[in-house]
């Protein structure tokens, strides 16, 4: 499968980063794979990065954490946010966040897959270009150091 954008795995847990990313590398991606936020927000600074498999914990916060950094600029990772627990409450929770869907850890290829299937979707559905509205926010970030 390829994708027009760059896969990241965020989690402090080596085993968690290892399973998720191969089953990634068996969707023909190579994924880039961190243990932090900060490592993740490096990654999204020098790369397009689409879609974020984020633990609902890692060493230094937490997926609320990611979200929230990206609300209001221009960029706008789809988060999906891997839980040991992943139950109705943790969904609606997520949700509530902005993430992009969440699944139960450890992934299963045919969720990881689908998570896929559905980012490139709605990469196509995406407005291209810079909008008003896309503008003032991207502003607004810059302004307040996000």
């Amino acid at each position: 499968m390829t994708t027009p954008f760059d896969v990241v795995v965020v989690s402090s847990d080596l085993e968690n980063r290892r399973h998720l990313s191969h089953i990634l590398e068996q969707q023909g991606l190579d994924p880039i794979c961190v243990a932090t936020l900060r490592e993740c927000h490096e990654s999204l600074a020098k790369t397009r990065v689409g879609v974020i498999f984020c633990d609902t914990h890692v060493a230094d916060g937490t997926y609320q954490e990611l979200l929230a950094a990206y609300r209001l600029t221009d960029r706008k990772p789809r988060v999906v946010v891997t839980s040991r627990g992943a139950d109705w409450e943790e969904f609606k929770e997520a949700m509530r966040w902005g993430a992009f869907d969440i699944i139960s850890s450890p992934c299963r290829p045919t969720d990881v897959e689908w998570m896929l299937i559905q980012a490139q979707r709605d990469e196509r559905c995406r407005p291209e270009g810079p909008t008003p509205a896309r503008v003032a926010r991207t502003e607004f970030a810059r302004v307040a150091g996000l």
